[in-house]
């Protein structure tokens, strides 16, 4: 057999081995996201709560108008048949009627999107740019003081509840405390009244609190993830090898330790990339901030189950998609994971 020809046989097997590998990771998502469908309907059910008594309450109503509300929704019908017209709907794009706004799930989610994208997504490239940088100086130099003062208040933030940050950041900043003024808004998304570049300075003077909770607890864990994954490269020969040609230390940790570092910084990233979609519910509920994090809050105080429940998927369908799609990437970043 020729060289040529024993090239392109063995890159055919590599190509039927990934694309055995492709369609092993996109039926488990499917199998996912099917049981984030059977999931989504069961689980708010067991929510204490009655919708329609949430909704009238307050309001006189007599049992035949809160009988007649709960056949408009559909209540009334036994669980098998609300299941399957749930899972029918649901394969159809069409998530259901919201309780208390009375309008298409799907056109609710598609309006607070933009906010909860802005909110997370300016956190998300703060701290994986932070995180990565900080991870990988203290890797390098592990051990030293740097190292184990960046990595104790990593560590310190990354226990530290989301909301409990933020509202003690609201209590610092926004309302005031001692000598320190209020400096910052304590919560919404803008004040009012402002057009163009005034606008623009009043969104990103509401989103610096909440982007600083996010980021003071997401950098902690990317920093931690990278120096984990680096220490573990710092033994290996091929570093041993790479100085041994006279390589400046900073190009030996630039070209040849963080590329092979990078797989679980991957992964990772995927992730944080769902979570710009899917949002942080606590953060943008304790700032108010009115993204989709803040709506799942509201569908859950009635509860509001078309909205709960397709929220529910729109998250869980994200996050399974950035992992199926981190799972693609991995094989092609390292030659270790083909193999």
């Amino acid at each position: 057999m020729t060289t040529v020809a024993y090239a392109e046989e063995r890159s055919g097997g590599a190509l039927a081995g990934y694309l055995r590998y492709g369609f092993t990771k996109v039926g488990g998502a499917v199998v996912s996201l099917v049981a984030v469908l059977v999931t989504g309907f069961f689980l708010f059910r067991i929510i204490p709560g009655d919708p329609v008594k949430a909704m009238t309450h307050g309001m006189p109503t007599s049992a035949e108008q809160l009988a007649s509300l709960r056949s408009q929704l559909r209540l009334d019908q036994p669980l098998w048949q609300q299941f399957t017209d749930y899972c029918g709907a649901a394969l159809r794009g069409d998530l259901g009627i919201s309780y208390q706004f009375h309008a298409p799930v799907g056109e609710l989610i598609v309006q607070k999107l933009p906010a909860t994208v802005l909110l997370t997504g300016t956190a998300v490239l703060l701290y994986s740019a932070l995180g990565l940088w900080l991870g990988t100086h203290c890797a390098w130099r592990h051990g030293g003081r740097m190292d184990r003062l960046t990595t104790g208040v990593a560590l310190t933030l990354w226990s530290v509840p989301s909301f409990w940050l933020g509202l003690l950041l609201i209590v610092t900043l926004a309302v005031g405390t001692g000598p320190i003024p209020g400096l910052f808004p304590t919560g919404g998304m803008e004040s009012g009244g402002a057009q163009g570049l005034a606008y623009a300075v009043d969104v990103a003077h509401h989103m610096v609190l909440p982007v600083c909770t996010l980021v003071a607890v997401g950098y902690a864990q990317t920093l931690l993830v990278v120096r984990a994954s680096l220490l573990d490269e710092l033994g290996s020969d091929y570093l041993t090898t790479a100085r041994a040609k006279g390589l400046r230390d900073a190009d030996v940790r630039r070209q040849h330790a963080v590329p092979h570092a990078l797989l679980p910084t991957v992964t990772m990233v995927f992730i944080n990339l769902g979570h710009v979609v899917a949002g942080s519910i606590l953060v943008e509920t304790v700032f108010s901030w009115p993204g989709l994090g803040g709506l799942f809050y509201q569908a859950l105080s009635v509860p509001d189950l078309p909205l709960v429940q397709g929220l529910f998927i729109v998250f869980a369908g994200v996050m399974i998609l950035m992992n199926l799609l981190a799972d693609l990437a991995c094989p092609l970043l390292d030659p270790r994971v083909r193999r």
